[in-house]
């Protein structure tokens, strides 16, 4: 397993909760062990004192995607220091059952995590990640979504440094509402023309008469 896919454990949490629309999908201890994904024996931990929990967590991941999108280098890398410091993990190399031609594990590293619940465990992996990718492509690829309410946070891995937007859903919906905000202008400046073109005609008419 990559060090790069445990990034998404930061992101899982963080958009479990939509605080622009009052929306919170952490509400059970299922809900908890969802986030694990296919780590199960990880899931199997968690208790009804993991909602609490990982809701503080999710709270300090936040605010590391939103100290990196507004800008601030120092303060989101800080925030990270500080999750990293009190949830620590230990690096293993790991083969799991994968084999290559030879028959030889195709070995890589793997987070082995030593906590004392769920919650630890989970953002042991979620800071470690989330710092593996903050290190490796820049502060910058960690934002929060423009399409309003949204909010959602999300990793760019775009070649430029282009992406915006959580998804193609909130991208789509995001341009039709610039589109239709710039129909809205064109036809107030069309309608401004109008009564220019109209004033003008008045008073010509009248200094003719």
């Amino acid at each position: 397993m990559e060090l790069a896919y445990y990034s998404d454990y930061a992101v899982r949490l963080v958009n479990s909760e939509e605080p622009a629309r009052g929306k919170d999908s952490l509400t059970s201890v299922e809900a908890v062990r969802s986030l694990f994904g296919g780590n199960q024996s990880a899931a199997r931990r968690a208790t009804d004192a993991d909602v609490t929990r990982f809701r503080s967590v999710r709270g300090r991941l936040r605010a590391v995607f939103e100290a990196a999108d507004g800008g601030d280098e120092t303060l989101a890398v800080d925030l990270l220091n500080s999750l990293l410091l009190e949830f620590p993990v230990s690096p293993q190399i790991s083969g799991h059952d994968f084999r290559d031609d030879d028959g030889r594990p195709l070995w890589h590293m793997h987070l082995a995590d030593h906590p004392s619940n769920a919650t630890a465990g989970y953002a042991a992996i979620a800071a470690m990640g989330l710092a593996f990718h903050l290190t490796e492509y820049g502060v910058d690829r960690l934002g929060l979504c423009e399409a309003s309410p949204c909010r959602n946070a999300y990793l760019d891995t775009s070649t430029n440094r282009s992406r915006r937007y959580c998804s193609d859903r909130c991208a789509t919906r995001a341009n039709v509402a610039a589109y239709r905000a710039r129909k809205r202008l064109e036809a107030g400046h069309g309608g401004d023309r109008g009564l220019a073109a109209d004033s003008a005609q008045r008073s010509t008419a009248g200094s003719e008469r």
